[in-house]
């Protein structure tokens, strides 16, 4: 949202509440749509990927990993999460006239999900283009992913220059007050911080060694 923001787009942040093992990203989702006080904050209930499963994020019988980003896609993928939500996000644009869908996936230090790759990215852009009103007519629908082929650091690093509201995020896949620090997610966040040279303003559940000098790279 500080991108699009900076890059002068009104703003219709679309939050998805799908059934996940927390509410708490659509909670922290309200406080950041208030702090860009946006008119319009879009919550739309796509609970059925719970009843689809296949994730440990919709199904709680499956473990969430705490071992360390491995190679191959974890259990935390859900399928075809981003395609869906892509989808939704088109039709949403298409009410709304936008002329523009930012999403926030990257390629680089990510967990291996086969929909945050620019391949995919890139074939659903000319999807949507495809599919719509806005596409065909006025060949105005773009998909943004400004951070698909940042690090995690340079992700930090570009926030900060925003002033994005990072105390207002989350980021930890198991939703408690302090994120627990060891699974995927909090790992490559805590390695973006620390490159970044920049403290995360969140709690963590364990000790975590922050530099104390802001990083030159």
């Amino acid at each position: 949202m500080g991108i699009a923001r900076e890059r002068g787009y009104e703003l219709y942040p679309l939050t998805f509440d799908y059934g996940q093992r927390h509410n708490r990203e659509v909670e922290q989702a309200k406080q950041i749509a208030a702090y860009y006080q946006v008119e319009r904050h879009q919550i739309v209930a796509t609970s059925f990927l719970r009843d689809i499963g296949g994730s440990a994020l919709t199904d709680e019988t499956i473990p969430v990993s705490t071992d360390g980003v491995e190679d191959g896609i974890p259990a935390t993928y859900v399928p075809a999460r981003n395609l869906i939500f892509l989808s939704m996000a088109t039709a949403y644009a298409e009410v709304v006239g936008a002329s523009a869908i930012y999403i926030g996936v990257s390629a680089v230090d990510f967990s291996g999900y086969p929909d945050c790759r620019p391949v995919f990215i890139e074939a659903m852009e000319q999807a949507a283009r495809l599919a719509t009103r806005l596409g065909t007519e006025e060949g105005q629908l773009s998909i943004e992913a400004p951070l698909l082929h940042a690090s995690k650091a340079d992700t930090i690093r570009l926030g900060l220059a925003l002033q994005v509201p990072y105390h207002l995020t989350t980021s930890c896949y198991q939703g408690e007050s302090a994120a627990c620090g060891v699974c995927d997610s909090c790992r490559l966040r805590i390695k973006g911080f620390r490159e970044a040279g920049a403290v995360d303003p969140i709690e963590y559940a364990i000790p975590i060694d922050w530099p104390t000098q802001p990083s030159t790279k």
